[in-house]
């Protein structure tokens, strides 16, 4: 195999998925004429089959592909764990919000929540919490998109910030242009190509073993360096009480706040009915399973080919335990960057992290220009949609702008942080929200308030002094130590402290209304009161 061949093959599969997914985008644009079908024009017109997909295009993203590998290769069962955990998460979320969440007119989080409460106050703070939760995920899939795109091209690190530039340019035109719709059909695309990838990618490394997974794992177990203790949980985190403590944390927060985040609830609340809804589960998880099954098989290749000590000291985080696999399997001349394999998979990792950007983007744009926006969930007349959809146009170049200039900026720094931001803040603060709104019976826009406004400074300041942020490999600032929480993922206390402060807020305000409907208190305007008997 050529070194030139690899290459152009490379360019090839790049720049047709590029031309594929612009096209897509094309043809759905010429619907996007209110916001019912920009916004939402995705689930209900797939079907149960195209709407699985399309969940299943949003769920899958970088951290799916790179960092869950990585975590195989470096830590074993523990990234196996973190495997089951991203499917089963996927699996709650379709079965116990996918009906609920079904709402016509309501297209995001603070829609929901002022339609489901009947307040329009319930809105900005939702939006508030969608933000902090999709701005950290976005400048990662960004700066990802940007080095994969750099290492399909061939290019030095000098053009890092070019290609993140241009990655960016295209997820603005696939959001602002192509809506849901033309999204979802970039996200079934994307969901083909991750697929056909790490599937091959899977035979390749179970073919190296004689497709004996035994094996493999026997063969990873002795390159990791950590004989028996690697295929047994808590190696990533330690045996100590602390490190059992972080495990379930993590887990807990990895499965939770991938349940709820906005992107992926976004995507449920236009299915029309819940025969839809139901079918729908099987196609979106089914390739979820084969994915993260397939990243199993990667990861613990990873450590068997290459070893846990190279991979470590490439990434500490193994992000790119994915690419290094791939070069192990079919080494040419000229490097990684010349095979087929790499650029098969690594276009696949594009095709994920670029759909995943665009998806991203569009739920924040949505979030700024509707829940900061005061509007009411359904749309008063022509020139009002037309402005909305202005707005949100607007809103996505402005994030995409935003986040291109911070991700090029902000390089890898910090990448697990970000995503442990993103996850415990979904896990923390939405959870609670959802949750309480729908099966609460009394739940009130100060119960939301209090929830979203409690929780986000307390799962700020646990990570601001947890191992994610000084003291270790992966932190932000791995030279300093200010360490204070032990942690390295606080969702095991921030997750009880969000129900905990939904419930002190509902109960406040139920108090502030007992006293004029015990006849106590000054009556509001419009509200009768009581009788002692209690009739109106």
């Amino acid at each position: 195999m050529s070194a030139w061949g690899g290459q152009s093959f490379a360019v090839v599969v790049f720049l047709g998925f590029v031309a594929v997914s612009l096209l897509l985008c094309g043809l759905a644009a010429a619907d996007l004429d209110d916001p019912e079908h920009f916004y939402a024009g995705g689930s209900a017109a797939f079907g149960p089959v195209g709407g699985g997909l399309a969940i299943a295009g949003d769920y899958v993203s970088a951290a799916t592909l790179l960092s869950t590998t990585g975590a195989v290769a470096l830590d074993g069962a523990d990234g196996v764990l973190f495997a089951c955990a991203t499917v089963v998460s996927l699996f709650l979320v379709l079965r116990i919000l996918g009906e609920p969440l079904r709402r016509k007119g309501v297209f995001t989080l603070g829609d929901f929540l002022a339609d489901q409460l009947d307040t329009p106050s319930a809105r900005r703070a939702p939006g508030v919490a969608t933000l902090v939760v999709l701005t950290p995920l976005l400048l990662v899939q960004l700066s990802t998109a940007g080095r994969i795109m750099a290492a399909m091209l061939g290019l030095p690190d000098a053009a890092l910030a070019g290609c993140t530039v241009a990655g960016g340019a295209l997820m603005v035109c696939y959001a602002a242009f192509g809506g849901m719709r033309g999204i979802g059909y970039v996200q079934i695309l994307k969901v083909g190509v991750a697929l056909v990838a790490m599937l091959l990618l899977a035979g390749v490394v179970l073919a190296r073993f004689g497709w004996s997974p035994p094996a493999l794992l026997d063969s990873a177990r002795d390159r990791s360096g950590a004989g028996a203790a690697y295929l047994r949980p808590g190696l990533h985190f330690g045996h100590s009480v602390a490190g059992r403590l972080d495990l379930i944390s993590f887990e807990a927060t990895l499965l939770v706040g991938a349940a709820c985040l906005p992107h992926i609830t976004m995507r449920l609340h236009p299915v029309g009915k819940a025969r839809t809804a139901r079918r729908a589960v099987g196609w979106a998880v089914g390739p979820v399973m084969v994915v993260c099954a397939a990243v199993v098989v990667a990861g613990l290749g990873a450590c068997a080919l290459i070893g846990r000590g190279p991979v470590r000291a490439a990434d500490p985080g193994g992000a790119t335990a994915l690419l290094m696999v791939t070069g192990a399997l079919d080494p040419v001349s000229g490097g990684a960057g010349h095979s087929m394999l790499f650029a098969v998979v690594a276009c696949a990792v594009f095709a994920t992290t670029l759909a995943a950007v665009a998806g991203i983007t569009l739920a924040a744009a949505s979030s700024l220009a509707r829940d900061f926006a005061g509007r009411p969930a359904h749309g008063s007349g022509h020139r009002s949609a037309a402005g909305e959809i202005r707005r949100a146009r607007l809103g996505i170049v402005l994030v995409g702008a935003a986040a291109v200039v911070v991700s090029a900026g902000l390089g890898d720094r910090g990448r697990l942080t970000l995503i442990s931001l993103s996850f415990t803040v979904a896990a923390s603060v939405l959870a609670p929200v959802l949750l309480y709104a729908l099966f609460l019976p009394g739940h009130s826009a100060t119960g939301v308030r209090w929830t979203v406004y409690g929780t986000l400074p307390l799962v700020v300041l646990l990570i601001a002094g947890s191992p994610a942020m000084s003291g270790t490999p992966f932190a932000v600032f791995p030279d300093h130590d200010v360490r204070w929480f032990p942690l390295q993922t606080p969702g095991l206390i921030t997750i009880p402290a969000g129900f905990l402060f939904g419930l002190v807020g509902r109960t406040s305000a139920r108090a502030a209304r007992r006293p004029w409907r015990d006849g106590t208190g000054p009556v509001p305007p419009g509200a009768r009161r009581s009788d002692p008997a209690g009739r109106r």
